[in-house]
């Protein structure tokens, strides 16, 4: 093999590497978030932890929609909740629409530093959400506060954490940009 061959080969590798991490930036990004919490990114839980405090928390829930013709709000504006125990809020969704859409919902906490220890059980975000023309639907985010803010450095004054989702459209669907509002509404609980 001849030194420029050598050279093409290497140079066709590193390409074939950087476009495959390219392509697995943004998952790999995602999950470093999840798990350190990092930019304000809350973790999943599997369960609740075993232990709830005096202490208590105050969470703020923030809702904003992109892109499409829908109202979404909480039914609560804020919660004061134990540190340690479970949590529930809802969101409403309504598709202001008279055409079938569907949105996917991203979310954040803030202060940034939060995020390792806001922590959900349940949630609508990441998964698409399609809504019927009128269609009312609440979401419900099942949450805690794990224990170690009342203790780590880490969460030193913390007292209030803010949960914000926001709804965009969700790729492969068509979306109304300029779709008239109707009247009617369903209403499903999950």
């Amino acid at each position: 093999m001849t030194r420029n061959s050598r050279l093409a080969l290497i140079c066709l590798g590193a390409v074939v590497v950087m476009v495959g991490a390219a392509f697995a930036a943004v998952p790999l990004y995602r999950m470093f978030c999840q798990v350190t919490g990092f930019n304000g990114t809350v973790s999943r839980a599997d369960v609740a932890p075993g232990e709830v405090l005096d202490q208590t928390m105050t969470i703020r829930f923030d809702s904003n929609v992109r892109g499409l013709p829908w109202e979404f709000e909480p039914e609560q504006v804020r919660q004061t909740v134990r540190i340690g125990a479970t949590g529930m809020a809802y969101f409403r969704v309504t598709n202001t629409s008279d055409q079938v859409l569907s949105g996917t919902a991203a979310y954040n906490v803030v202060p940034e530093r939060a995020g390792p220890y806001f922590q959900k059980l349940e949630c609508f975000c990441f998964e698409a959400q399609t809504l019927q023309p009128g269609q009312t639907i609440e979401f419900p985010v099942l949450y805690f506060v794990a224990p170690e803010a009342a203790t780590d450095r880490e969460a030193r004054g913390i007292r209030e954490i803010t949960l914000s989702y926001t709804f965009f459209p969700t790729e492969g669907f068509e979306q109304a940009s300029n779709a008239s509002t109707l009247g009617g509404e369903g209403q499903a609980r999950l």
